[in-house]
């Protein structure tokens, strides 16, 4: 069974008319979704906010209430961040939908989507990249606790690196993060090196493929199958968090990637399937995605996939000129990980 959060409240997430994120994509997914008649195979649940006990599991005190005064008075988060007032209210309302979905899958659902969700970017105490609270952690704290999980699985394929993610988990050995993102030698958040693989008892259990400017979908699919299959199967998770940012397809303003839409299918599909031969418990966070047209065609394509349809959205492939360059990093990334995995 899959189901869905999703509150009118998400379109709100809107950090202005003239910043890269506009808070429409929510509905535009779950109105494109009814339309193209797969919300017949979903259902929808209405979350409620994260509470300041839920926030505290994953940031720390300071953090929080520099957020919530930031929300009274409105302000800049970052540089590249502005907090409108409210805002508070909104991302907490986005991380109380990635905890209700996160619930969903002890109460019968194999599947559960939140499409305001995988806020990578914020650490225990910091954050930018348009992001406000982790819910990825929040999540993984709560299931943590309520749940006694102690294998957690984060799939990121966003463009950008997780580095709050990366940040809080570094050293725990309980949280596998892998992620695959523009190298960030050329995007921000500059973090995700190939030979940064977390530290103390966490070593191996961050793994990063920075990915250079133009790889397309035939090498990154290739590179998925090369590492992401076989180390899902040996680390064995008890859920599967799945970052599944679109912002890689080649007409997304900020990055660089050359993914087309049908990519999102192949991928979502492979994820499913490893969930339905581990855990059976997957968990997608909708993530970036800054042309909406195209992100929204993406995001469908991903419930296509997650729901084994036979159609989905496609366009012309792309030439894809990175080809030998991602089989060397890939090939670099298997050497430097065989102390901890078998690849």
């Amino acid at each position: 069974m899959i189901g869905i959060t999703y509150h009118e409240d998400y379109n709100k997430y809107d950090l202005g008319i003239d910043h890269p994120l506009v808070g429409d994509k929510p509905r535009k997914s779950i109105e494109f979704f009814k339309e193209k008649n797969i919300m017949k195979d979903i259902k929808l649940f209405s979350p409620e906010k994260a509470t300041e006990k839920d926030l505290l599991r994953a940031h720390s005190k300071n953090y929080v209430n520099r957020v919530k005064d930031l929300s009274k008075t409105g302000g800049m988060l970052s540089s590249d961040t502005p907090a409108p007032i409210g805002i508070y209210n909104i991302a907490s309302l986005a991380t109380g939908g990635s905890i209700l979905a996160g619930e969903k899958l002890f109460e019968g659902f194999n599947i559960m989507a939140n499409p305001l969700a995988g806020f990578h970017h914020a650490g225990r105490d910091f954050s930018s990249g348009f992001c406000f609270f982790n819910d990825i952690a929040v999540i993984i704290e709560y299931l943590r606790e309520k749940q006694k999980l102690k294998r957690f699985l984060v799939v990121d394929l966003d463009v950008h690196h997780g580095n709050g993610t990366q940040d809080i988990y570094s050293s725990d050995p309980t949280v596998l993060n892998l992620s695959f993102h523009q190298d960030g030698k050329t995007l921000y958040p500059g973090t995700g090196s190939l030979d940064y693989i977390g530290r103390d008892k966490g070593e191996g259990f961050t793994i990063n493929l920075p990915l250079p400017p133009g790889t397309g979908s035939a090498s990154y699919l290739n590179a998925f199958n090369e590492i992401i299959p076989q180390i899902t199967r040996q680390f064995d998770p008890e859920i599967i968090i799945y970052q599944s940012g679109v912002d890689t397809h080649h007409s997304d303003p900020l990055a660089d990637l050359n993914l087309t839409n049908q990519t999102y299918y192949h991928l979502a599909k492979k994820l499913m399937k490893l969930s339905s031969t581990t855990c059976n418990k997957l968990l997608v966070l909708f993530g970036g995605g800054y042309n909406s047209n195209a992100s929204v065609t993406s995001y469908y394509n991903i419930m296509c996939g997650l729901l084994d349809k036979k159609e989905y959205k496609k366009e012309k492939d792309i030439p894809d000129k990175k080809t030998d360059e991602v089989k060397i990093l890939v090939s670099k990334l298997k050497k430097l990980l065989a102390k901890y995995w078998d690849l």
